[in-house]
């Protein structure tokens, strides 16, 4: 056919310019093109040149400074007046079909305008970013031209007479108004920024945001097109397949998305609410009217596109419509009829009637929805990660004034808290992201039923009914799945509860050989976590199935209705296929319904609990509320109870500001005014409707001097500090403060604090440790700037050095939640009591009489070691929450005799200084050497992780580094393999199989549709043809019928698949945890001392949680979605084998943008969960340590680091979602393009090679599913590579090696009573904690006799405890043996060998549960029993007093007892067991001197007849023992009996005692 710009058929009028060449088509068409040629001919030699001279002078990110006006109007413009000029196309060619020869001026200047826009908006671009405004004036002349030429066409159309009718004048009008709207643009641009025509230009600063290069977050900044398109992710994911992504990589958040600022936006709607005098103003009510206000408008814009997408939506079904029915009439064009200017004009009608442009029309829709729908999702979860982070910012706030009472009361705990902040907070932002969809889903509902009634008449709604019948039933099942889902995690909660304490108690249980007994705790609690997972597991599989069954239900229904009932009905491929589509439409809200209700419920509970919270009371309220206390008579009813005043202890710290010379202050108690703190008439209690806790309290802490208070466990000495503090609640009476330097000591640390009238900062440092995540540098010097002379200091006066050097970074060593504990007890824990008599000694002299009360410091120490009193210028004797007496030594001595006599019996030596080599020698606690070992083995455990998680990263060879990122790159198929594996050899081909059936009874439900559709179609036309009346009817039964037996075997089928995917995650979930519990439990204790408590809990906590509910339905939606669009493309290549070719370009795509994709996803996602961690850590940090926080004054502080730790996480959030709606629009635009392929070549195959209409509805169909399921595929695969992490790591855990429990003996070979006599015979033993390292006992040789009291005693890292722990078989014996009453201890199996002795190990270890369970778990004794050993531990009177007796609850890790009496209790269970051997490893490190006194009489006279091994804490505990046994280096020293040593004059152990007189 010919071809000619203005055509070339005979006699045309299209070079006829007799009426003025205006008049002529062509040449107006012609005059047209000119604007277009002129600006590619002005902008391409302009756009090659490049850019950034200009920009460079300021440092900014490049191309993403959008300052122009009008800037978003002009790219919408843009893009609205490309879809025109596409429509002005298309239509040109279809107009232009029906002619004899071609018109290219009929689509040619629409195509070089649509060449030209997307010219000017890049030229635009680059003009924008590099900020070169006087080159804006090539695209005022543009628009100019363009709007002229398309005006004088417009106007000559009218002249002609072509109107609304026509098409191509609407289209024509269109573009007149696009370019006089572009032109305005350009036009209010000059006018704005002054560019050309005024003297002097605009200058504009590039914003903040981009000035600062750390803000790598670029999506508020970037132009339309890449934020829809999430362009500029492209470099940061192409770079975090080059090397992994962390917080530096991300960069920071753009100001106005950071906490701060949306805190100060929230707390102003917070502030307006309570303006209004609303009668709550945080109340429940206000919460969300203050949300709304602050949050508000971008859900209302996220709404809006939301709304527009769904619209948008229905395009699919109508388009597949209309092409299946134009492609059933051979796709015929009407001739047109209209011929003006020599060429045709069509009207739209016409223009739609071609199944081509319904293609093309489809594609534009498709991603116009997708974007719209991406756009609607990150907007909704940007809104609510903003919000998350001003909530969380809010709850801080309210926890820096959170009144204590509340938190030791326990009417707001610290994990309530956290869950507010890591539960509470997420539900809200999540209401957020799925708030739109409550406004689109009744919109979207709507629509589809009213389409579906236009095209299948009454039976649509039948079908429709089915699916909102069934709505109710889903909500249902998903409440059930929501109470089973909250079942599951109270049991789950209960069970990690007891794991922990398990792991935490790990080595008490090996010792007491009770590993059995607290395995089937777990057992059990996990059997009942099984029970709630079956009914989880069920409710997923109902809801699964009724997701998949409920759309071919209602399809079979509506089309046997449709077919059998109308029997006159449309029953044609189009209507049947536009139908399906509509119902998969119909179905989505539908089923999202229940989550959104869900939701909703949730958010609505969320903003009540944080309403309660921020109602709660704050610290510095007075009141008043109770009642008065009139006499002395009726406060013998409100006498403190020592169990709740040692309750009420908050963690703490110190700090060592202001640090300078020594210089002692002469001392002056008489000066009345001379105080640091002063309280008058003092009652304090926890809560005001409680009783006092401290009464009758008129004290003084004298200025610049030392003041002890001292008293039995459990007097109210902390609360004392506390009330000091403020923060106990006030009943009645003064506190006053002077505005002198003081310094609180609890329980023996150093600090120092600046105090006024109006309290200043304190240094205050607890019994408890509270420690911060970070290392130990920080931890000393606390946020105060870093002096190297002071900091030295305070080391030496603590005497850390030796700890520090044991570090693997020095005091760059990050502390651990294992570590601290163990590195600061020698600070923090009951610090005098817990070191040995020298450090005691050193921390007496060089920190606190030196450093701080020599330094002017007013000291305040709370202490158990007596003999330091004299030391002391000010006492305070404290009794049952009283206080008994306060003033020098001299003054108690003088009016109270007796006690003074009591203390000085408890004394047991004169204050003197010791010799300065004994200090210098001095070594900290037994707890060094277990640090060393820690430590190091915690290093190499981190090694070991890291190896494990990057191959080996240490070399900076290239090979290497390029095969730890293919490793990255690489799913985990091994992990997938054994996941699998565990299922069984039944489960796994029922899985495999049921999958496989199910989607191919899928296809063939949709090919007999189509075949069912075509051949009553091709029927129903034939009828027409013949015109035949009395012709019989197309018979549907037998389609059918068949159409009824596959739609009923594939509901089937779903449930099958649904069923044995949750069968398979039950089953290996069961073995998965059984087997971890079983080798956790056997595993040596050298596993626990190198592998962190918090990792092996990970593995029973949040590892199990992936396995036990997220991996089978993560499993279920990628099999479904990968073998829906497998299906998807077999049945479009089927349909259309061109098809194929378009399929590989498009495959290689799919294959580079997944697997980009995974690995930035994955780093993100570890970034998210790793970002959220310090965040809650800092939460809960802050609730522990609030008392010190609040007494150094350092809420500020700690509100910055808070702000950094939210953002930190919001970014990785942000960035995580950033990426997400990446994948999905590129797949999303992948599956558009499916379409139009698929669309393209069916309708050139139904034309050309007469393929069905009905295969071509079915071809397109699937064509729409895989546009829909693709990045599902991708985003589930991701997920999953994620979760079958937590596979591979437990089964890591799985190749732990088990400690040998069997012995050469058996059972009937051990007498029944053994050991009865205690004989122990040590002959030439070396033991080590491990194979590669040194030996810690060397050759040792010892003999001791039926029931002597043997003391052994040696500085830290003698071998003591190694001692202690070779009778248990704790550690490695490679050499000798011990022998106990005749047989070899190594011949034994370990359960019997550890169950026949006894042993008090230092650190006290309680269960939660009964006083009865923690004294006999096996539940062996009678009641007598226990009580008798209550007694001799000291303890009969105290659980006597409590609700319960025996049966008493004690709380997890004993915290309602006092660090005494939890190691008398510890006491209690070893005399229990009534073994013939004792040891007492340290065992009354935490008890008073005056307890310590009665249980070592108890312990000589209880157990005379029993061999006691007690290794020495204080020396002067085994003077009365029968033999002395003194370590040095792993040897034995000293081996006599106590006198004989201490008659030598070179004996170590005399001058042990002698430093302990």
């Amino acid at each position: 056919m010919a071809l000619a710009f203005c055509g070339d058929e005979g006699n045309s009028t299209a070079y006829n310019v007799d009426h003025g060449v205006l008049n002529n088509g062509c040449f107006v068409d012609a005059l047209n093109v000119v604007p277009h040629v002129f600006l590619l001919f002005i902008t391409f030699p302009i756009l090659f040149i490049g850019w950034g001279s200009q920009s460079s002078k300021v440092h900014i990110h490049h191309s993403t400074w959008l300052h122009f006006p009008g800037h978003n109007l002009r790219w919408i413009l843009t893009f609205i007046l490309l879809f025109v000029l596409v429509c002005e196309i298309a239509e040109g060619i279809v107009s232009d079909g029906v002619s004899e020869s071609r018109h290219l001026h009929l689509y040619m200047p629409a195509g070089m305008a649509f060449l030209a826009a997307i010219t000017s908006v890049v030229y635009y671009h680059n003009i924008e970013t590099s900020n070169f405004p006087k080159l804006l004036i090539a695209l005022l002349f543009y628009w100019t031209l363009a709007f002229i030429t398309k005006t004088i066409k417009f106007v000559k159309f009218c002249d002609n007479g072509v109107g609304f009718s026509q098409l191509r004048f609407c289209l024509t009008g269109l573009l007149v108004v696009l370019y006089g709207m572009l032109l305005a643009v350009e036009i209010n641009v000059i006018r704005v920024r002054r560019y050309v025509f005024f003297k002097s230009p605009k200058e504009v600063k590039p914003p903040e945001d981009l000035q600062d290069l750390g803000v790598r977050f670029l999506q508020p900044f970037v132009n339309l097109l890449s934020k829809g398109t999430y362009w500029w992710m492209n470099t940061f994911i192409k770079t975090a397949h080059k090397k992994p992504i962390d917080l530096k990589t991300i960069g920071k958040l753009p100001i106005a998305m950071r906490a701060l600022t949306n805190y100060i936006r929230l707390n102003e709607a917070f502030e307006a609410q309570k303006n209004k005098r609303s009668p709550s103003p945080q109340g429940s009510r206000s919460i969300w009217r203050a949300l709304c206000c602050a949050f508000g408008r971008p859900l209302l814009l996220s709404s809006t596109f939301r709304i527009l997408a769904d619209l948008l939506g229905f395009a699919g079904p109508l388009c597949i419509s209309g092409i299946v029915h134009n492609v059933g009439k051979g796709n015929n064009t009407i001739r047109p009829q209209t011929k003006i200017l020599g060429v045709f004009f069509i009207s739209s009608q016409e223009f739609l009637s071609n199944a081509y442009v319904l293609a093309v029309l489809l594609f534009f829709a498709l991603l116009l929805q997708r974007t719209f729908l991406q756009a609607s999702y990150y907007v909704a979860i940007e809104t609510g990660i903003n919000l998350r982070g001003a909530i969380q910012t809010k709850i801080y706030n309210k926890i820096m004034q959170l009144s204590t009472s509340n938190m030791s009361m326990g009417e707001m705990t610290a994990g309530q808290i956290c869950n507010l902040v890591a539960i509470d907070t997420n539900q809200l932002m999540w209401f957020f992201f799925l708030c739109p969809n409550l406004w689109a889903m009744p919109v979207q509902i709507i629509v589809g039923v009213l389409l579906l009634y236009y095209l299948l008449g009454i039976s649509a709604l039948i079908g429709a009914a089915v699916i909102i019948v069934l709505a109710p039933v889903q909500y249902f099942v998903a409440t059930k799945l929501s109470q089973a889902q909250r079942s599951t995690l109270e049991y789950s909660n209960e069970r990690l509860k007891k794991t922990n304490e398990m792991l935490r108690g790990i080595k008490l249980l090996k010792l007491y050989a009770w590993e059995h007994i607290f395995h089937s705790s777990v057992e059990e609690t996990r059997q009942k976590e099984m029970t709630s997972l079956k009914s989880f597991a069920l409710y997923t599989s109902i809801s699964i199935f009724m997701n998949a069954a409920i759309p071919i239900a209602a399809v079979l229904i509506t089309f046997v209705v449709h077919a059998h009932l109308t029997r006159k009905a449309d029953f044609s491929p189009s209507v049947a296929f536009a139908s399906i589509s509509l119902f998969h439409i119909l179905v989505s809200p539908l089923f999202l319904l229940s989550s959104v209700v869900r939701s909703t419920v949730k958010a609505l509970v969320s903003v009540q609990k944080l309403s309660e919270f921020l109602s709660s009371e704050e610290i510095g309220e007075e009141h008043d509320k109770c009642p008065e206390l009139r006499s002395a008579d009726n406060h013998s009813k409100y006498q403190a109870v020592p169990l709740k005043v040692v309750n009420r202890k908050r963690p703490a710290r110190e700090d060592w500001n202001n640090y300078s010379s020594h210089t002692r202050r002469p001392i002056n108690i008489t000066e009345a005014d001379d105080f640091c703190v002063k309280i008058t008439n003092g009652f304090f209690t926890w809560t005001p409707e409680g009783p006092p806790a401290l009464s009758n309290i008129d004290i003084r802490i004298p200025q610049g001097q030392l003041t002890m208070i001292v008293g039995q466990v459990g007097c109210g000495k902390s609360s004392l500090l506390l009330a000091i503090l403020g923060e106990m609640q006030k009943i009645s009476g003064n506190i006053f403060w002077s505005s002198y330097p003081c310094c609180i000591v609890k329980l023996g640390t150093p600090g120092l604090f600046v105090y006024s009238r109006k309290r200043g900062s304190v240094a205050y440092a607890s019994q408890k440790p509270w420690l911060l995540n970070a290392t130990v540098e920080e931890n000393i010097t606390f946020e105060s700037s870093f002096n190297k002379q002071r900091y030295k200091a305070v080391i030496d006066a603590c005497s850390l050095q030796p700890d520090i050097d044991i570090l693997p970074h020095g005091d760059q060593t990050q502390i651990g939640e294992r570590v601290s504990k163990q590195l600061w007890a020698s600070i923090f824990d009951d610090p005098f009591s817990a070191l040995d008599i020298h450090l005691s000694d050193h921390l007496m002299q060089e920190g606190i009489l030196k450093m701080l009360r020599e330094d002017k410091r007013t000291v305040v120490l709370v202490t158990h070691k007596l003999q330091y009193l004299p030391h002391a210028d000010w006492i305070i004797a404290m009794k049952d929450g009283n206080i008994q007496r306060e003033g020098t030594l001299k003054d108690i001595q003088k009016s109270e005799t007796e006690l003074f006599e009591h203390w000085k019996t408890l004394m047991n030596r004169q204050d003197q200084e010791l010799e300065k080599e004994t200090i210098i020698e001095s070594k900290t606690v037994l707890e060094r050497t277990n640090l060393r070992r820690t430590m190091y083995s915690r290093e190499a455990l981190l090694k070991d992780d890291e190896e494990d998680e990057e191959e080996v990263t240490e070399s900076d060879d290239e090979d290497n580094l390029s095969s730890v990122l293919h490793q990255r790159a690489k799913m985990p198929w091994r992990a997938c393999g054994k996941y699998l594996s565990a299922a069984g050899i039944l489960l796994l081909p029922l899985l495999i199989l049921s999958q496989l059936l199910k989607h191919t009874v899928m296809v063939a439900i949709d090919y007999w549709l189509a075949r069912w559709t075509s051949e009553a179609i091709s029927e129903k036309t034939d009828l027409e043809l013949k015109n035949c009346s009395q012709c019989e009817i197309f018979n549907h039964s037998p389609y059918s019928k068949m159409f009824s037996i596959l739609c009923c075997l594939g509901i089937v089928l779903c449930l099958v698949t649904s069923i044995a995917v949750e069968w398979t995650g039950l089953k290996v979930t069961k073995k998965l945890h059984s087997s971890l519990l079983n080798k956790i439990i056997l595993a040596p204790m050298r596993f626990f001392e190198t592998t962190p408590l918090g990792s092996i809990l990970n593995r029973f906590s949040a590892d199990c949680n992936t396995i036990d509910q997220h991996i089978p339905a993560t499993l279920e939606c990628l099999s479904r979605s990968t073998l829906l669009c497998v299906s998807a493309l077999a049945v479009i290549s089927y349909v259309t084998p061109m098809f194929l070719i378009a399929l590989v370009p498009l495959a290689i795509m799919c294959y580079f943008i997944q697997k980009y994709f995974r690995v930035a996803s994955r780093d993100l996602q570890q970034l998210d969960d790793s970002t959220q961690l310090p965040l809650l850590s800092h939460f809960s940090e802050t609730v522990e340590g609030l008392t010190t926080i609040r007494a150094f004054r350092y809420e500020a502080k700690f509100r910055q680091k808070l702000l950094e730790y939210t953002d930190s996480n919001n970014i990785a959030s942000l960035f995580l979602t950033a990426a997400n709606r990446w994948l999905e629009v590129r797949m999303e635009y992948i599956g558009a393009c499916v379409v139009l392929i698929a669309a393209v070549t069916s309708i050139t195959s139904c034309l050309y090679r007469k393929l069905s209409s009905g295969l071509v509805g079915l071809g397109l169909t699937y064509a729409l599913m895989v546009s829909n399921y693709l990045n599902w595929m991708v985003r589930n695969l991701a997920d999953m590579e994620i979760q079958l992490g937590a596979v591979k790591r437990i089964h890591g855990l799985l190749k732990t090696e088990a400690e040998n429990y069997e012995g050469l003996l058996s059972s009937s070979q051990i007498p029944q009573n053994w050991p009865d006599r205690g004989e122990i015979q040590i002959q030439n033993l070396s033991v080590r904690y491990d194979s590669n390292l040194k030996p810690v006992l060397k050759h040792v040789n010892a003999h001791i006799s039926p029931g002597q009291k043997i003391g052994i005693c040696g500085r830290t890292g003698s071998g003591k405890s190694s001692f202690s722990l070779a009778f248990f078989r704790m550690v490695d014996t490679f050499e000798g043996r011990i022998i106990i009453d005749g047989i070899d201890i190594a011949k034994l199996p370990l359960q019997t060998l550890r169950s026949r002795l006894s042993i008090i190990l230092q650190d006290p270890i309680l269960f939660s549960g009964t006083i009865r369970f923690n004294l006999d778990p096996e539940k062996k004794c009678t009641d007598s029993m226990l009580w008798e050993a209550l007694e001799i531990a000291q303890l009969k009177h105290v659980v006597k007093a409590l609700p319960g007796g025996l049966d008493a609850i004690v709380t997890e890790g004993g915290e309602n007892f006092s660090q005494g009496q939890r190691q008398l209790f510890c006491l209690a269970r070893a005399f229990v067991r009534k073994t013939s051997i004792f040891i007492m490893d340290e065992a009354t490190a935490s008890i008073d001197m005056a307890t310590e006194n009665i249980l070592q009489k108890v312990v000589m006279t209880a157990f005379a007849d029993r061999t006691v091994v007690t290794i020495a804490h204080r020396v002067h505990t085994i003077l009365n023992a029968d033999l002395v046994i003194v370590m040095k280096r792993g040897v034995i020293l000293e081996y006599d009996k106590p006198e004989v040593l201490l008659e030598r004059e070179d004996s170590v152990f005399a001058s042990f005692v002698q430093a302990d007189k």
